[in-house]
């Protein structure tokens, strides 16, 4: 009788065992699949605000066609957001992207003109609104991964996360956080 009980001790603690697997390993997937959902929901947002910055530049051109370098500048940051694979590059190149942006609307406030363009205005009302959308996914985004690094690196998750194939991931960080604090100024 005491063997039975053993026995019966041994396949409730391996029931238990299995459904407390289980159930991570899903909660796991499922926060796993959150974070590149919301990966996806940032690069759209990037990729939308790099299709704008063709028609800003062009705009500005007709205005400030000798500001050459500024021009360059913008299509660089822009050909390197495009390019740009996972959290670590997208971090440097949000970086090069604001610094772009931020010559172009110094080189913009020089040109009453341009100030007044209906286009220009429009083109400006749709980067903030662009920028506006980027923090917001960058911030489920960094939440998603902050959830599932959690949940990866507590005690017991720790001991068998890794053997079930799932890792900590990068959060989407820049390096000049004073540059991304608030979008470019766009006011004229």
């Amino acid at each position: 009788m005491g063997w039975l009980i053993a026995l019966i001790v041994v396949v409730v603690l391996v029931v238990i065992i299995g459904i407390y697997l289980w159930a991570t390993y899903n909660s796991l997937v499922t926060l796993n699949v959150r974070v590149d959902e919301a990966w996806s929901d940032i690069t759209v947002q990037l990729k939308r605000r790099a299709d704008l910055l063709p028609n800003l530049i062009e705009t500005v051109k007709g205005y400030a066609a000798h500001e050459k370098g500024v021009f360059e500048a913008v299509t660089k940051a822009r050909a390197e957001t495009l390019s740009a694979q996972g959290p670590a590059d997208a971090s440097v190149a949000e970086n090069h992207m604001q610094t772009a942006l931020k010559s172009i609307f110094a080189v913009a406030e020089a040109y009453p003109q341009l100030q007044a363009s209906q286009n220009f205005l429009q083109l400006q009302a749709e980067l903030v609104d662009t920028e506006d959308k980027v923090q917001a996914s960058r911030r489920f985004y960094n939440g998603g991964v902050r959830e599932l690094n959690t949940k990866i690196k507590v005690f017991p998750n720790n001991v068998f996360a890794k053997r079930l194939g799932f890792t900590s991931r990068d959060f989407f960080e820049v390096a000049d956080l004073a540059a991304i604090a608030e979008p470019p100024r766009v006011q004229f």
